[in-house]
C-alpha cells in the first residue's frame, strides 16, 4: 500500500489514542506531524477524484470537503464555549475569505506567472466567482454590523435565517452555473484563448476513484479529530505569543485550506490558472455559503450571541481586496505583478490580525 493509504489510517488510530485526553509536548508534535501527512494524503485523494470526475466537478468537490472540515471545527470549538466563541465562526470565516481571495489566488497567479510569464483563465468564469464571493461576504460579515434590530454586531434571529438562506440560495445557483449552464466557463484556458477540454493523461479507473474517495473521507474525518485534538495546544500557544484571541480563527482558516492551497500550486505550476482561481473562490463561496446557515442552525442550540458583524480594518481590507480582484480578473490574464499584490494583502492581514 502507498503512503496516501496508510497516512490516513494511521491518522485514525492516533486519533482514537489521543481523543479526550491531555497531551504532553512530544504528544502534541506527534499529532501535528500526522495531521500534516493526513491533510497530504487528503490532497492526493482529492486530485485523483477530480482527475476522474473532471473540472470543474473537481475543484468543487475538494472546496466542498474543506468547508466540510471548517463547519465542523467551528461548531466544535464554540460548543466548548468560552467567551471567545461568540465571534470564532466570524473571524474563521473571515480569515478563509482573505486566505483563499488574496493566499491561493496570489501564490497561484505567482507560480505560473514564474514558469510561464503570463497566466491565463476565463474572466467570466472567475468573474461570476468573484461576484457570488463579493455579495456572500459582504450579506453575511458586512450588514450585521450597521443593522439595528438587534444590539453589537449581530443579526437578530430573522435576520440571520434571511442571510443564511440567502447564502444557501447563493452558492446553489453558482453550483448549477458552474457543474451544468455554463461548465465552459470554469475550465482551463489554453494559449491561443480556447477552452482545454482534453486531458493530458488518462484518467483513473472508476475503481480506483471510488477507493480514493473512500480514503479521502477517511482523511477528512481524520483531519477534524485531530485537529480538535490539537485546538488546545493552538489556543495555549497564541495565548504564550501574546496574540489576540481571534487569531485563532485565523489559525483554524489556515489549517483547513492547506490542501486547497497545495492543490491551487500544483494546478498552476501545470499551466491551469483556472483551476487554481476555481479552488480559491470556490472555497471562499463554500466558507460563506455552507457554513453560516450551518452556524444560524447550530446557534439554535449554542448558548450565548453569535458576533458576525466586521470591525472597521476587517472592512477595509474586504473592500480593497474586492476592488484589487476586480483588477486582477477583469483582463483574463495576469502577470507576477497581480499575484505579488495579492500576497501583500494576505501578509497586510496577517499582520493586522497579529497587531491590531
Amino acid at each position: 500500500m502507498s503512503w496516501a493509504t496508510v497516512v490516513p489510517v494511521l491518522g485514525i488510530v492516533v486519533l482514537g489514542i489521543a481523543w479526550g485526553r491531555d497531551l504532553g509536548v512530544v504528544f502534541v508534535v506527534l499529532v501535528a506531524l500526522v495531521l500534516g501527512g493526513t491533510v497530504l494524503a487528503a490532497v492526493h485523494h482529492a486530485e485523483v477524484v477530480a482527475h476522474r470526475v473532471g473540472e470543474p466537478f473537481g475543484s468543487l468537490i475538494l472546496a466542498v470537503a474543506v468547508t466540510v472540515i471548517e463547519v465542523a471545527l467551528i461548531v466544535t470549538l464554540m460548543i466548548s464555549g468560552g467567551p471567545d466563541a461568540a465571534s470564532l465562526a466570524r473571524d474563521t470565516v473571515f480569515a478563509a475569505v482573505m486566505i483563499t481571495a488574496n493566499g491561493i489566488v496570489g501564490i497561484s497567479l505567482l507560480l505560473g506567472a514564474l514558469r510561464y510569464g503570463v497566466t491565463l483563465f476565463n474572466s467570466e468564469g472567475t468573474g461570476a466567482a468573484l461576484a457570488t464571493v463579493t455579495t456572500l461576504a459582504t450579506l453575511s460579515l458586512v450588514l450585521p454590523t450597521f443593522t439595528t434590530s438587534h444590539p453589537g454586531p449581530e443579526f437578530s434571529p430573522a435576520q440571520l435565517t434571511f442571510a443564511a438562506l440567502a447564502s444557501l440560495a447563493l452558492y446553489g445557483l453558482f453550483v448549477f452555473t458552474q457543474t451544468v449552464r455554463h461548465r465552459d466557463f470554469f475550465l482551463p484556458v489554453t494559449s491561443d484563448g480556447g477552452v482545454e477540454t482534453e486531458e493530458h493523461t488518462p484518467p483513473p479507473s472508476r475503481q480506483a476513484a471510488r477507493i480514493s474517495l473512500g480514503i479521502l473521507l477517511v482523511a477528512l474525518v481524520a483531519v477534524v479529530g485531530l485537529a480538535k485534538v490539537e485546538s488546545p495546544a493552538i489556543e495555549s500557544a497564541v495565548r504564550a505569543a501574546g496574540f489576540p484571541p481571534s487569531f485563532v480563527g485565523v489559525v483554524i482558516a489556515l489549517l483547513v485550506l492547506l490542501p486547497e492551497t497545495l492543490a491551487a500550486s500544483r494546478a498552476a505550476l501545470r499551466e491551469q490558472v483556472q483551476i487554481s482561481l476555481n479552488l480559491g473562490y470556490g472555497s471562499a463561496m463554500a466558507s460563506i455559503g455552507l457554513t453560516i446557515p450551518a452556524i444560524a442552525l447550530a446557534s439554535v442550540w449554542l448558548d450565548g450571541p453569535l458576533l458576525l458583524g466586521l470591525g472597521p480594518t476587517q472592512m477595509v481590507l474586504l473592500a480593497l481586496t474586492v476592488v484589487v480582484s476586480v483588477l486582477t480578473v477583469v483582463p483574463g490574464r495576469a502577470t507576477r505583478l497581480q499575484g505579488g499584490v495579492h500576497l501583500v494583502l494576505l501578509a497586510a492581514f496577517l499582520f493586522l490580525a497579529i497587531n491590531p
